[in-house]
């Protein structure tokens, strides 16, 4: 069964290998530690990011030398990468956690948001809809709608 960082090789570097420092695997996986851990916004990943302990940078492959990523890196490796191929990586590592299915009845909650001030060109707005299953705990699946602008 395939680990995290074995999904997020799967989404594509869109960066060009050239000048390359920090493997993109690394960078998401410390990324998601920070979150994790608490981060909050792009500073506080950086920080983590930079108090990483020693173990938890070995553990995803990332190399101090010269440098650890720093918060602008993050930020802009966050705003070129392609969403929907991290969201399908993250949701097949999540899938490959809940091979048990429990027998019987199973309870599984829905929830929903309209992005408020988020329209697509058409005008469009922006809905977003999540299913969780109870037995695991895992998001089973996550979608994003448009609805007319009526």
């Amino acid at each position: 069964m395939p680990g995290l960082l074995e999904r997020l090789a799967e989404v594509p570097d869109p960066r060009d290998p050239r000048g390359v420092r920090h493997a993109l695997t690394a960078v998401l996986a410390l990324t998601a530690c920070a979150v994790l851990a608490g981060a909050r916004s792009l500073l506080a990943v950086g920080e983590w990011i930079a108090d990483a302990p020693p173990q938890v940078l070995q553990a995803v492959g990332a190399h101090p030398d010269p440098l650890l990523p720093a918060e602008s890196t993050v930020r802009r490796l966050l705003a070129r990468i392609d969403g929907d191929a991290l969201d399908r990586a993250v949701g097949r590592w999540l899938a490959d956690r809940c091979t048990r299915i429990a027998r019987g009845l199973r309870a599984v909650a829905v929830d929903g948001k309209s992005l408020r001030g988020a329209a697509k060109a058409e005008g469009r707005k922006i809905h977003l809809l999540a299913a969780l299953d109870h037995t695991t705990g895992l998001v089973a699946t996550a979608a994003t709608t448009a609805s007319s602008p009526c």
